[in-house]
């Protein structure tokens, strides 16, 4: 008699509390009476091997940042780990690593792969070509981003911009170099396009990795060195043993790139891969800031702290050389690959378009001042 009771007021308050519900507020109670639990949202680690080593200035920083970003702008759901050279001990190694899904992200710069594939090298900065404004309008807003998807999609790899040093400075001699006669049979690390053009006015390029340059210097096993500028070649202390340091012609936007496994990035959510994609650009563009700041303030300190340097400028008769070869090499790149063809149209009709502004604007303004 109870239980019938107790029955009969409970389907007496049900009634009430649909009644008092209007149509609209009834059928979403019921849907999500009849909905499934959301499921849990899944968590994803990506491993990063980076061509530098441990606590690298700037470009280590880089990264650094990178992982802060995504696991703060995640909530957690991303993370990244960085593996640097010393960890993983292929600091050339890491295209190889991230197309094989070793490792799943990479941080180091495009020319270094022109042996897996030569149309690598002019997604890091090529010769005479664009400065760092220029060349990242070009990426963004010219097609740049486009071309270099060409490039990797073929080895299972997405590359995106990864932090600029701007303009680069031509390294450390121990001689001086006052003839196109002085670089022959020179021994320079250099990489990407400028070692070939080094290579074809008679010099000796190679490329080393960052932690053996000082002392592949000291053994004599080069002759000179370019690494980046003020803002990282002060503390390698190339200043030691070559103390001529020349102005740059090389490489005037030197960016690196982040490269991701395609396979990895497709298993991401849409709203992480935008994380990844928002916080990659983000690090990219605070390193070509902060590379700007310590050059900035190192090349101020040269003259009082390192007195011994002499700051050098190529004799025109050099530049005018290595202009020279550099077309040839890229005429004879274009008539030969259609897609490196592509890559250098491309990149000549931006620059001549973004040159003219860069000419009216930076440059006019800093010829007015007269200093």
């Amino acid at each position: 008699m109870l239980n019938r009771l107790l029955s009969a007021a409970f389907a007496a308050l049900l009634l009430i509390s649909l009644t008092a519900c209007g149509p609209g507020e009834q059928q979403a109670q019921q849907t999500a009476q009849q909905a499934p639990a959301a499921p849990p949202q899944q968590n994803f680690t990506l491993k990063l091997a980076e061509t530098w080593g441990p606590n690298f200035p700037i470009f280590g920083d880089t990264t650094q940042n990178l992982a802060k970003m995504v696991d703060t702008m995640s909530n957690g759901r991303l993370k990244i780990t960085i593996d640097s050279s010393n960890k993983h001990k292929a600091p050339f190694g890491v295209f190889d690593m991230v197309k094989s899904g070793q490792y799943d992200m990479g941080h180091s710069a495009s020319y270094y792969w022109k042996g897996k594939d030569p149309n690598t090298l002019y997604f890091t900065s090529m010769p005479f070509g664009m400065t760092a404004p220029e060349q990242y309008a070009w990426f963004y807003y010219g097609g740049g981003m486009e071309l270099m998807k060409k490039v990797y999609d073929p080895h299972g790899v997405l590359s995106f911009p990864g932090g600029n040093t701007s303009n680069q400075m031509g390294g450390w001699f121990r001689k001086e170099i006052n003839s196109v006669a002085d670089l022959e049979g020179l021994k320079m690390r250099i990489p990407g396009f400028a070692g070939e053009v080094l290579a074809k006015l008679g010099a000796k390029p190679t490329n080393i990795p960052p932690g053996e340059l000082y002392t592949a210097l000291e053994r004599n096993t080069i002759d000179a060195l370019e690494w980046v500028g003020p803002s990282l070649d002060l503390r390698m202390g190339f200043h030691k043993i070559a103390p001529y340091y020349y102005t740059g012609w090389h490489e005037p936007a030197t960016e690196l790139q982040f490269m991701i496994n395609k396979k990895k990035w497709d298993e991401l959510p849409a709203d992480l891969q935008e994380i990844l994609r928002v916080a990659m650009r983000t690090a990219a563009y605070d390193m070509y800031a902060q590379s700007y700041h310590a050059s900035g303030e190192n090349w101020a300190s040269i003259k009082q702290e390192y007195p011994n340097v002499e700051i050098k400028t190529f004799p025109s008769e050099v530049i005018d050389a290595m202009r020279n070869a550099n077309e040839a090499l890229l005429t004879e790149r274009a008539a030969t690959d259609p897609l490196a063809k592509e890559i250098i149209d491309s990149q000549a009709a931006y620059m001549a378009k973004a040159r003219e502004w860069t000419q009216i604007s930076d440059q006019a303004y800093l010829t007015s001042l007269g200093d």
